[in-house]
């Protein structure tokens, strides 16, 4: 669905309670209670047919009954009955309804017996008239405590803060809310979404990201609906602030009937890490994490790299800290000559001389000062931690209060602090987070926050990137590799055998060891003599996938008799073991020998809910074993191949170990950017396996590849989580002066320049196009207009033929659209200085096409009713324009495409 009429879930006017009871302990009087104590301002409904009066307060029989339409509906009731409620409220004019009501699946089993409908699908049909949005069911309820809104059957209320948290699980929510109450966290909104029949993730993420109340997004995932929605939803809200993930579930079993090893390398918990990295969201293990990261990463800002120094008074702590440290893949940082002898001045004798930098047991507050101030200006470090320790001869107090007053001054480095300890220390912790200063009660959990924080910067590097849908390093044979596929599908076969696999690679540019087809084990002989050195024989039959494991391979033949001969025995051997298999022949390839690469993997693998994915990691005949991989979701670029990689062990061999020198990296990140765009142009790819594939200082080579192929009419794109930067929407635009301007998608780098271009419009030009005065485009509004998701947003610029951010913009136009493409709101600016050449028709003509080229069903936007230019330009196009009710200064036009 979308955003639309969520405002009446979590800002309603007024409130109904449908199924409210005086029945102790029972749902319908907890959340009677919890609604009547919540301090919600406007008035609260309560609908009950079997009473008069709960609590002193009135009780209608009926909806239809009640004075005044409700916003919100708060339903507790059987689940048969609430299809019906649902519609006796849209009757009325509701906008939104929690459902708390459970046992759908069992009441379905009921109607499915008696021939009627889905029951949640009822419910769906009654709300859809007027867009009514459900959340549930089967749900705890919703809570936004700023607006004394507590919808839930919960045991306590929540404190206000600045924290959203959102989960399927109600019993989640409660133990959230009672572990936060302890410690003084508040919420901006607490949300139980249960069965998810409509409102879901993405619809929160969307809502939640420009909320104002709002500084950081937690999440309880165990599932999710729609893979594209979620995706493009998560990226938007990772833009504009910290969204951090726990996902339940880490363990499935199902990926062992995966035919390819790529397959049965993938597990679903893998894919949702990949989706959540890519997303730029955090993802922790345990719910004490969850909110350390919130705190961590709204605490300042993001250290740029990971090398850690660890300041204490404690060598016993700054060990545990450095242990931890490496645990987590972290990176110690070195101590420059320069900062050691500054230290050396202000530090003890026996202080440590590096890092952990121990300023021994009777620190003072002033020796923490000291030795922070010199680290904060050492140019090596990202971070710093800070441990300090309960001792007789210090105070902890103090020395929490010296680091307050040091870190008021401006600083780069990023810091986190543990005062360890209870009762001494508790005090501490507390005025170092009430300064912002994020503080943990173990060195251990300090690091792990600190690597969170460098997971969530490399993350929002990711986010960042925007691959292209056609490939800018090289042009891929599409029509040669497709033709092969084809024919596979026309002769109903699902796998490509090995010489088709490897064509349909070469004619994207990954280089295989080619391979010679032989039909009987005399031909075998002959393409071994051909070859003329040592070579490899392997069986050739489209049923049988790994050869190996039915004696389908056989190496080192270095004579043609001798290929002959394993020819013959491979073909007992095969027919015995897989009498049912039709047998095409042989494959007949030259032994490779390349001493000292490395056997990596590469492959695809179509997941169900997220689409096609690619994995990158040690392969070899062990590779299940070894179990070393990454995946990432395409499109690809080359910073996002390298990423990749760096998610393996061996990529530390890739890069040169103990005088081995490292191979082609580049080469292997090529490999994935075109393994990418192969899943991006050809939709029929479901699985995809090159293994071994051969690594070394002189490139890569694959020796064997399969490929998995399915019929489909849908467009490749369709199935991709991420929709590619839409490269086929550039054009160039000559001017009637003899100049030439580029029309293209915007992009995050665009950023510097649409600050430019904002500065130099003129306040008026300002006033029309945003309503209201505005001296500066910020850093938070600049990144939002440049770093969009494609697939539910689009805007075209026409600059100047040049680099991003560097070319200058004169006109900017944009759609956002719903996710469910019914409607999409356009914006249209161009530069003063280019008015009066046709441009702003242009630009509209553009988007409108692309709009249509979508399948949304109507454009609209609000313009300013003394903007006569913008209306005349609307009337030109087509759109008609009616009043704002709300604001009778501004016109809303619109345009029906569908």
């Amino acid at each position: 669905m979308s955003v639309r009429n969520l405002d009446s879930l979590f800002h309603p006017r007024s409130i109904v309670l449908v199924g409210a009871s005086d029945e102790k302990q029972s749902v319908g009087a907890v959340l009677a209670a919890n609604l009547l104590a919540g301090g919600f301002a406007g008035p609260i409904d309560l609908v009950n047919p079997h009473h008069r009066v709960i609590g002193g307060i009135r009780v209608y029989k009926a909806i239809a009954d009640l004075p005044e339409t409700p916003d919100l509906a708060v339903i507790a009731t059987p689940p048969a009955t609430v299809p019906g409620l649902i519609a006796e409220l849209v009757a009325k004019g509701t906008r939104a309804a929690v459902v708390i009501s459970a046992g759908f699946s069992e009441a379905f089993r009921e109607i499915a017996e008696a021939g009627s409908c889905l029951l949640h699908q009822a419910m769906l049909d009654a709300a859809r008239p007027a867009l009514l949005r459900i959340t549930g069911p089967n749900c705890l309820g919703v809570m936004v405590p700023g607006v004394g809104l507590n919808a839930s059957f919960a045991h306590t209320a929540p404190l206000a803060g600045h924290l959203a948290f959102v989960a399927q699980s109600g019993a989640i929510v409660t133990s959230v809310l009672d572990w936060a109450k302890a410690r003084g966290l508040g919420f901006s909104h607490l949300v139980s979404l249960g069965n998810m029949a409509d409102v879901d993730f993405g619809d929160m993420l969307d809502y939640l990201a420009s909320d104002r109340t709002t500084t950081a997004i937690l999440l309880y995932i165990e599932s999710i609906t729609q893979a594209r929605k979620f995706m493009s939803a998560a990226r938007a809200a990772a833009r504009s602030k910290p969204v951090t993930v726990i996902k339940a579930g880490r363990c499935f079993e199902g990926a062992r009937a995966a035919a390819s090893h790529t397959g049965a390398l993938a597990g679903v918990d893998a894919v949702y890490d990949a989706a959540i990295r890519r997303a730029g969201m955090l993802r922790v293990d345990s719910l004490a994490e969850l909110f350390a990261a919130a705190e961590s990463l709204t605490a300042g800002s993001l250290p740029g790299g990971e090398r850690l120094a660890i300041l204490s008074n404690g060598g016993g702590l700054g060990v545990l800290a450095t242990d931890a440290l490496i645990e987590y893949g972290g990176r110690l940082a070195r101590l420059s000559e320069e900062t050691v002898a500054r230290l050396d001045k202000v530090l003890p004798e026996t202080w440590s001389h590096g890092n952990p930098i121990d300023i021994i047991g009777d620190a003072s507050g002033q020796r923490y000062a000291a030795g922070l101030e010199i680290l904060l200006s050492d140019s090596q470090l990202d971070a710093v931690l800070i441990l300090n320790c309960p001792t007789a001869v210090t105070s902890a107090p103090a020395a929490a209060e010296a680091v307050i007053s040091m870190l008021e001054r401006p600083h780069r480095v990023s810091v986190l602090t543990s005062w360890v300890g209870e009762e001494t220390a508790r005090g501490a912790r507390r005025r170092l987070r009430e300064h912002g200063i994020p503080s943990y009660e173990t060195p251990e959990a300090a690091v792990r926050a600190f690597m969170h924080m460098v997971d969530y910067r490399r993350n929002q590097e990711l986010l960042m990137q925007t691959p292209p849908s056609i490939p800018e390093t090289f042009t891929p044979e599409l029509e040669s590799a497709r033709k092969i596929i084809t024919c596979v599908l026309k002769e109903g076969r699902a796998w490509l055998t090995e010489p088709e696999s490897k064509a349909v690679l070469g004619a994207y540019g990954i280089a295989c060891v080619p391979a010679l087809v032989a039909g009987t084990p005399a031909q075998a002989a002959q393409a071994a003599a051909e070859i003329g050195r040592p070579v490899a024989l392997k069986i050739l039959a489209p049923e049988i996938i790994h050869k190996s494991d039915v004696g389908g391979v056989a190496l080192n033949l270095d004579q043609p008799a001798a290929v002959e001969a394993a020819a013959v025995g491979m073909l007992k051997r095969v027919a015995a073991l897989c009498p049912q298999a039709r047998i095409d022949g042989f494959i007949v390839q030259p032994m490779v020998q390349r001493p000292g690469s490395l056997e990596l993997i590469v492959g695809v693998i179509d997941d169900r809910q997220f689409g096609p994915l690619l994995l990158f990691g040690h392969g070899g005949v062990a590779v299940e074993v070894i179990n070393d991989k990454a995946l990432g979701l395409p499109p690809l670029n080359l910073h996002l191949a390298r990423e990749l990689m760096r998610g393996t062990r061996v990529y530390k061999l890739l890069e040169g170990y103990r005088g081995q020198p490292g191979a082609d990296l580049e080469a292997i990140a090529l490999t994935l950017v075109r393994l990418s765009q192969l899943v991006i142009d050809i939709g029929e790819i479901v699985e995809l396996d090159i293994n071994p594939l051969l690594a070394d200082a002189d490139g890569v080579l694959g020796l064997d590849a399969r490929i998995k192929v399915r019929a489909t009419r849908d467009h490749p794109h369709q199935r991709l989580a991420i929709c590619p930067y839409p490269k086929a929407l550039e054009e160039e635009v000559p001017l009637g002066d003899g100049r030439t301007l580029w029309l293209r998608p915007i992009v995050p780098e665009d950023e510097p320049a649409l600050q430019r271009v904002f500065a130099s419009l003129t306040m008026e030009e300002i006033r029309l196009r945003f309503f209201l005065p505005m001296k500066v485009l910020s850093h938070v509004s600049a990144a939002r207009f440049t770093q969009i998701d494609y697939d539910r947003e689009m805007a075209l610029l026409l600059t100047e033929p040049g680099i991003p951010g560097v070319a200058d913009i004169y006109g900017v136009v944009r759609i956002i659209a719903d996710p469910d493409l019914e409607k999409a709101e356009f914006a249209l600016i161009v530069h003063h200085e280019m008015t009066g050449l046709g441009l702003g028709v242009f630009l509209l003509r553009r988007i409108i096409d692309y709009a249509k080229a979508r399948g949304i069903g109507e454009l609209y936007g609000d313009v300013l009713a003394d903007n006569r230019t913008m209306l005349k330009l609307c009337e030109v196009m087509g759109f008609t324009r009616s009043r704002s009710p709300e604001d009778f200064s501004i016109m809303r036009v619109t345009l029906k495409l569908a």
